[in-house]
């Protein structure tokens, strides 16, 4: 019986990574039970079946790409000391992550939001809360950072995300539309200067 529950869990795991792959190309919209059946070698029964619908799948696979982004760059960020060196170490691991993103289409979360910001539905709600409790993380750091005196009041930490998140959407495109090779170390100066701006 356990032997049976961990390979459902194995082939559920295997299909999510594979739509993760497949989504990144094609487009959430885009994946299709059919062509990720190919992709696995199994029947369309087989892939649907551990979801119960092709929109369960879908969202699976949404969860999987924000827990991957959570564990290349907010994970290992959450070791360093609270404030600026955070920030820092977020930044670094950020901008490694829009180098050598695991996603044939760069960065995910990016993408999905060019796909699905004027298509309301499950999948947008699950983005819109991935994207806000990533923004609140970012927020969170940038206030340690300003009581401590570590940086500057202002701008303000609503400015400092944005500009951050900015730079990074631009990285993103320069990378993966534009083949830009001086984009990641663009964005890495960018965005480290927007930290190092003298407090007061």
């Amino acid at each position: 019986m356990r032997n049976s529950a961990e390979a459902a869990q194995a082939t559920r795991e295997r299909i999510v990574a594979t739509g993760v792959l497949r989504a990144s190309a094609d487009g959430l919209h885009g994946l299709t039970i059919g062509s990720l059946a190919g992709d696995v070698g199994m029947s369309k029964a087989g892939v649907v079946g551990p979801f119960g619908s092709r929109a369960a799948l879908q969202l699976a696979v949404l969860a999987r790409a924000a827990d991957l982004f959570a564990a290349a760059v907010v994970e290992p960020g959450l070791r360093a000391e609270p404030g600026l060196p955070r920030l820092r170490a977020v930044v670094e691991r950020w901008c490694d992550y829009l180098e050598s993103s695991p996603f044939p289409n760069g960065c995910f979360i990016t993408a999905a939001s060019c796909e699905l910001d004027a298509r309301p539905g499950e999948l947008r709600d699950l983005l819109l809360a991935t994207v806000v409790r990533w923004r609140a993380f970012l927020r969170e750091q940038i206030v340690l950072a300003q009581e401590a005196g570590d940086l500057a009041a202002t701008p303000g930490p609503d400015d400092l995300v944005a500009t951050l998140t900015g730079i990074a959407m631009a990285a993103n495109q320069e990378i993966q539309l534009l083949a830009d090779p001086a984009a990641p170390a663009r964005a890495r100066r960018l965005m480290l200067a927007a930290l190092e701006r003298a407090p007061g």
